[in-house]
């Protein structure tokens, strides 16, 4: 770990970012030359003191994950994220953690949608980052660790991340996400993580072993969903997506048509803010 070149690479990289560029208000009384360090510090999903610690040269070797993090909320490119984890004395990062690198451009879209249900996903259903009305419509979801990141795992082996769609939308939600799967499996090869995902799915889902055997391919989700919010009730959204092929990521955005009680129930939810679903209950969007 050069503590020394990763402090000066932290805060150059931090004061050449705008608040604008991150979504963030200015403000009439703003002095600081980019952005604060708690403001960093807050996109990283860590405290300001152990951020303050790492720019003044002071601070512990952070993690692979905390590093990964720290190139999320400054930014980065992908070379960029890369040296990162030299300066913190890690090598390349492995697939799995580059591949949750989003790049800068799709992160500037994401930035300002802060006051919409958006939020950027993975190939095979991760959810990488949501904004705060994403969070309030379908629940935390960049939690999740192992099989489990996957929507499609935690449809078919968790009952409560089915609670966010209405009952009667449940089975063709089933045969989307297993035809998507299948896709993504064939795409990448018999050894990718989307063939391993399928292949312990069939171990544990008899539902999801049913389907798979179906073959069903190229379904696809209609431009609205259905959800049934605990708070507010069922919304019909629009689900626009917008792709990055270098990353197989996309960033899905939620809209209501305005003059709607979707659109009406939107607004409330804004003003509601996060709520808790029930006992472990979270949403799933499709893999794409």
């Amino acid at each position: 770990m050069d503590r020394s070149e990763l402090a000066d690479f932290l805060r150059v990289r931090r004061e050449a970012l705008q608040p604008e560029d991150v979504g963030l208000p200015r403000g009439p009384r703003r002095r600081a030359h980019g952005l604060r360090r708690e403001e960093v510090a807050e996109m990283s999903g860590m405290s300001t003191d152990y951020y303050a610690r790492l720019e003044r040269g002071s601070g512990p070797q952070p993690s692979e994950q905390m590093v990964a993090a720290i190139a999320r909320g400054l930014r980065l490119s992908l070379a960029e994220r890369d040296h990162l984890f030299a300066l913190a004395g890690h090598a390349a990062p492995r697939r799995v953690l580059r591949s949750d690198h989003v790049g800068p451009g799709l992160m500037r879209i994401f930035d300002r949608l802060q006051d919409t249900p958006a939020q950027i996903m993975g190939s095979l259903g991760e959810t990488l980052v949501q904004t705060k009305l994403a969070v309030a419509l379908l629940g935390e979801q960049t939690h999740y660790t192992g099989l489990a990141r996957s929507n499609v795992y935690r449809w078919f082996t968790d009952p409560s991340s089915r609670l966010i769609y209405p009952a009667a939308d449940h089975p063709a939600h089933g045969r989307i996400y297993t035809a998507q799967l299948r896709h993504v499996a064939t795409r990448q090869g018999p050894r990718s993580p989307a063939a391993v995902l399928a292949s312990r799915l069939l171990g544990e889902s008899e539902e999801f072993a049913a389907i798979w055997n179906d073959h069903q391919v190229g379904l696809t989700y209609a431009e609205e969903k259905r959800f049934v919010h605990p708070e507010i009730g069922e919304l019909t959204l629009h689900c626009q997506f917008l792709l990055d092929p270098d990353q197989e990521h996309s960033l899905l955005v939620f809209t209501a048509t305005p003059g709607t009680d979707s659109y009406d129930r939107l607004q409330l939810l804004a003003v509601v803010g996060s709520q808790q679903l029930p006992s472990g209950a979270s949403a799933t969007t499709s893999l794409r």
